[in-house]
């Protein structure tokens, strides 16, 4: 075809042309610029005929009749306004000056089209896209790095971005769409039933205390036993940390220092300053010049450890894929 060189739509036209939806997915109909309704079918046959020439040629390549593929252009033609987009020679048709005006346009919508399925595909597969994961900070100790690792070495071309938090704030970001999951903890007794709970582990608990202190060499040990310890935690007040399991035991633990991050606190342990809980996420991060003592609890877990989810919010294929990868990765957790 003298008048459009091939190369502006070129030979990917076939995979495209397929992805262009086989009905008439139409363009939305009038508005203030009185925009013309049209189907992309339409425009997928005009982009044929004017590649090859011919009403004939396009039909074969699109595996329609001759007379089919002229009803299409000529109803592409009536949305229009009646103009005509070809001039029918003896051999062939030849675009109308209305006709490349409009091949660009139609290429836009085509090459737009073909991005869209792309982009589409690559979420369906988990090979693009993005994913916001939230965690509280000893699930970051171990469990997601892990998690991340995998994930990235499976699904690299993923934009993956982490935040860390208390649960409450975790979850506040999950009903705001600002996370896509969340790991969270029954630590404070946050709100749960809101969202959709995958379960992942139950987390034993552990005290810390100075190498030299007396109960170092006890194989376990119960939380009463500590009543009268200095005890340091992320809170001055034990309600809603890992120190509200001793109020079920029936103290109140004293809290000498109040120190957020766990390295912290261990380098407060080994201090002789008091003693700490440590939850199974991060013991593999304790320093050697302190003891863990597994705690002996008659009673439920000290908290169970789950990906979190908006109930009724579907589950892109990434963040599925990463739920497999918070599985694999709990499984190695010593809980």
């Amino acid at each position: 075809m003298a008048d459009m060189p091939e190369t502006h739509i070129g030979d990917e036209l076939g995979d495209a042309a397929d992805a262009l939806v086989g009905g008439a997915v139409g363009v939305d109909a009038a508005g203030p610029d009185d925009m013309p309704d049209l189907s992309t079918v339409w425009l997928r046959v005009f982009l044929e005929v004017a590649r090859h020439g011919s009403f004939t040629v396009a039909g074969r390549v699109l595996g329609w009749t001759q007379s089919a593929v002229s009803r299409q252009v000529a109803s592409l033609e009536a949305a229009l306004g009646g103009t005509p987009l070809f001039d029918r020679l003896p051999r062939g048709v030849r675009l109308t000056e209305a006709g490349r005006a409009l091949a660009p346009h139609a290429e836009a919508v085509a090459g737009r089209l073909r991005d869209a399925g792309r982009e589409l595909t690559a979420l369906r597969e988990g090979a693009g896209g993005r994913l916001r994961v939230g965690a509280f900070a000893t699930a970051d100790a171990a469990l997601v790095p892990r998690a991340i690792a995998a994930f990235r070495a499976r699904h690299p071309g993923v934009l993956l971005t982490r935040e860390e938090g208390l649960t409450p704030a975790l979850l506040d970001g999950l009903t705001a769409g600002d996370l896509d999951l969340a790991v969270v903890s029954t630590t404070g007794r946050a709100p749960l039933d809101a969202y959709e709970l995958r379960h992942l582990l139950d987390e034993s608990l552990y005290v810390a205390v100075p190498a030299g202190h007396p109960l170092a060499a006890l194989p376990s040990v119960e939380l009463p036993q500590l009543a009268d310890a200095d005890w340091i935690s992320g809170s001055s007040r034990p309600e809603g940390t890992l120190l509200d399991t001793a109020l079920r035991h029936g103290f109140r633990p004293r809290v000498a220092h109040v120190v957020a991050e766990w390295t912290a606190k261990q380098g407060y342990v080994a201090a002789g300053l008091g003693v700490t809980l440590i939850p199974a996420l991060a013991a593999e991060s304790v320093r050697p010049d302190i003891a863990l003592l597994p705690v002996r609890d008659e009673g439920a877990p000290a908290r169970a450890v789950y990906a979190a989810t908006v109930r009724g919010r579907q589950l892109a294929p990434t963040a599925e894929a990463f739920l497999a990868a918070l599985r694999a990765a709990a499984a190695r957790i010593p809980t």
